[in-house]
């Protein structure tokens, strides 16, 4: 087994020296680290089925190793002193054991360090109420709670609980006491946590993740009786978030549920990780709802449709953007690719239109024309190699111009080949 712990260490080591956000571990396979949200292989022999089993049960303990027999999956936080600290998900495929490690830095940035805009350090200074930050898996949701929770614990004096499964990031007490309690380890279940968290004497909670009625119940229930209270969900934009606060509960509690988020509501950040342009780093693009009186007022009347409008306008005086409009900022920044940007986008048209992207007839050699857009056959945009394919010039998943053909450009009568 302490070969086993070596070898497995050394396999950690490789994915966070090579800025990994995850290991993954399965028979049949060599080990995979995804990096710039892409699986690349490790050098490293294909894993047997035993070999596979004693490299992740040398991480475990006996009492880890027991609930996973039991159970045939495993959440569990653990630290390799000098390296960094890792979340673990254990589980069977095929009748064989695999785990997946997600990487968690030992450094806890700043917001601004992560490119998240001050919006959301005032959501973190936020006295009382509701925060959300959404957004899918592996989108920087525990990353940007993280930061938000070492603000407040630098610049406030009170108690911050966390409530997690399992502890990701390690808070020590700055000025503020910092209580953090695992599930299955300090508590036995999330609802029992979060019944009992108002006996503790709070000021902040940090609840990991809204994952059912009882918890979304729980998270109004804190927040309101006066505690700033922050939590995750998985959705991927403020208007689909409350409709899923909502929508968690029976449709005849839907007007107390509004009445009681339209109150507590302070502030949704939906964010998600594009590749960096010319780099091997993320940036985050995020989605800010701050609930003005009107906003508020729309979520009571059953009016979430009209929320969107409001955060279009809702920029420059309250800090609250689209997504649409953040990437177009990035773009603008030359931080992302197009590409990027289209893939990502929630609404392609709108985002042609903040860009003012225009659209070009083009004609490829066998005479079928396409309307392209003018931002894509600009120079910065074109091709800087020889794995990008002709697809970058046409509409979004057009096909029609393959590698090696030939088009011009209606206006010019340039001629050109990809």
């Amino acid at each position: 087994m302490q070969n086993s712990k070596a070898s497995v260490t050394n396999l950690l080591l490789q994915a966070a020296e090579s800025g990994a956000s995850d290991l993954h571990l399965t028979v049949g396979s060599a080990p995979f680290v995804r990096l710039a949200g892409q699986l690349k292989p490790l050098d490293f022999p294909v894993l047997k089925d035993g070999e596979c089993r004693d490299l992740i049960f040398s991480l475990m303990t006996e009492r880890q190793r027991n609930r996973f027999e039991e159970e045939l999956d495993l959440d569990f936080g653990f630290a390799v002193e000098g390296i960094s600290r890792f979340r673990a998900n254990v589980f069977m495929q095929r009748s064989r054991v695999a785990a997946v490690f997600r990487v968690i830095p030992l450094q806890i940035f700043d917001l601004e360090e992560l490119g998240l805009p001050p919006v959301v350090a005032e959501l973190a200074d936020k006295r009382r109420g509701l925060v959300l930050v959404t957004g899918p898996s592996g989108s920087g949701k525990s990353t940007t709670l993280a930061s938000m929770i070492e603000r407040i614990n630098k610049e406030r004096r009170g108690h911050i609980i966390t409530v997690e499964d399992p502890i990701e990031f390690l808070h020590s007490s700055k000025g503020c006491l910092v209580s953090q309690r695992e599930v299955k380890t300090d508590v036995r279940s999330f609802s029992q946590a979060l019944r009992m968290v108002i006996r503790e004497d709070p000021d902040i909670v940090l609840i990991g993740e809204l994952r059912d009625l009882e918890t979304v119940t729980s998270a109004l229930r804190i927040a309101e009786t006066g505690h700033l209270t922050l939590a995750t969900l998985h959705t991927n934009s403020a208007q689909s978030t409350i409709n899923r606060v909502i929508g968690m509960f029976p449709p005849h509690q839907h007007d107390q549920v509004r009445r009681q988020l339209s109150s507590v509501l302070e502030g949704i950040v939906s964010q998600l990780l594009l590749p960096e342009a010319g780099g091997d780093g993320c940036i985050v693009a995020t989605e800010v709802l701050i609930p003005t009186l009107g906003i508020r007022n729309l979520i009571r009347d059953k009016k979430e449709h009209q929320i969107y409008s409001l955060m279009q306008m809702g920029q420059k005086r309250f800090g609250m953007h689209t997504m649409n409009q953040s990437l177009a900022r990035l773009l603008s920044q030359d931080r992302i690719n197009y590409e990027s940007a289209v893939i990502e986008s929630p609404d392609l048209f709108e985002l042609k239109e903040i860009l003012g992207v225009k659209g070009t007839t083009m004609i490829d050699s066998a005479g079928n024309q396409r309307v392209v857009d003018d931002y894509r056959i600009t120079l910065e945009h074109a091709p800087r190699n020889e794995e990008q394919t002709g697809c970058l010039f046409t509409d979004l998943r057009d096909e029609t111009l393959k590698k090696g053909s030939s088009f011009q450009v209606k206006s010019t009568q340039n001629q050109r080949t990809l």
